[in-house]
């Protein structure tokens, strides 16, 4: 099985968030006891603020668990039509946030998606299998 696991999660780990740590630790491994650890484009910029060489990030994420794929259009044009109701709905940002395309790769590519932080998902994506504290 492979599941497409947030920022939040790996942030958590590389920061050693007090609160998040042992909870998106034990996320990760059951991911990867489960199957390959999908990352796209969008989560790779956002955990790789955590690291001065691509090299560094790089060796953390052996290619045998960790794969990266590309967002698809389709799931590209399913984050504008999310970020626009997001709009209708009062949202004050003006570009389509990054957890709209996470949340659209997960749901067109049929992944679960691992997150600690479930309510934007659960909102713009109601049939996205969550894995979630």
């Amino acid at each position: 099985m492979s599941v497409l696991v947030d920022s939040c999660v790996f942030l958590d780990i590389f920061t050693r968030d007090p609160r998040w740590f042992d909870w998106s630790s034990h996320a990760l491994a059951e991911a990867a006891n489960e199957g390959t650890i999908v990352m796209n484009s969008v989560i790779y910029a956002e955990i790789s603020i955590r690291f001065e060489r691509i090299e560094d990030l790089e060796m953390l994420l052996p290619s045998d668990v960790f794969e990266y794929r590309p967002i698809p259009r389709e799931a590209a044009f399913l984050a504008g039509k999310c970020f626009l109701e997001y709009r209708r709905r009062g949202g004050q940002k003006s570009l389509p946030l990054p957890d709209f395309f996470i949340g659209a790769h997960a749901a067109v590519a049929k992944l679960d998606l691992v997150t600690r932080d479930a309510k934007r998902f659960r909102e713009y994506f109601p049939g996205l299998k969550l894995i979630g504290p």
